[in-house]
């Protein structure tokens, strides 16, 4: 019978293992199907190792495919219809350590907006706050 201890190393073990076999599936060269993808359709390709941690059961689907490709999706602001490009993806997925179930679903004028109205109901929030300790400290 094997110890926790044992057996959470073996299960890390056999993590790194499949995460490294998914980077070698994506080093084939994305770039052929590109061409049998479409011209407009850009791809960048996906490293499962920089990717947060996830307690999902399934892999996300660009993992399994080892490349990101352009999604479109519609703005829950304006209704315009963008595209969440594959290298952006790639930025906020690796990089920013974003969640991999998430999607784009604002343009970037909505964000800046978004990004504005709560940095504003933040300010007048901290305000309130400190307002309500300067009442009780006067007290």
């Amino acid at each position: 019978m094997k110890s926790n201890k044992q057996r959470r190393a073996e299960i890390l073990a056999h993590r790194k293992e499949r995460a490294i076999t998914g980077v070698a599936r994506a080093s084939r060269d994305p770039r052929d199907l590109v061409v049998a993808a479409g011209a407009n359709t850009n791809i960048a390709p996906c490293n499962p190792l920089l990717l947060a941690p996830s307690n999902s059961y399934g892999v996300p689907e660009f993992v399994s495919r080892g490349y990101y490709v352009d999604q479109a999706f519609i703005c829950t602001g304006c209704q315009a219809e963008e595209v969440w490009r594959a290298t952006q993806q790639k930025w906020w997925y690796e990089v920013a350590k974003g969640n991999v179930e998430s999607r784009a679903v604002r343009c970037r004028a909505c964000r800046r907006i978004e990004r504005e109205r709560s940095g504003e109901a933040r300010r007048i929030h901290l305000e309130g706050v400190a307002r309500k300790h300067a009442r009780k400290e006067a007290l």
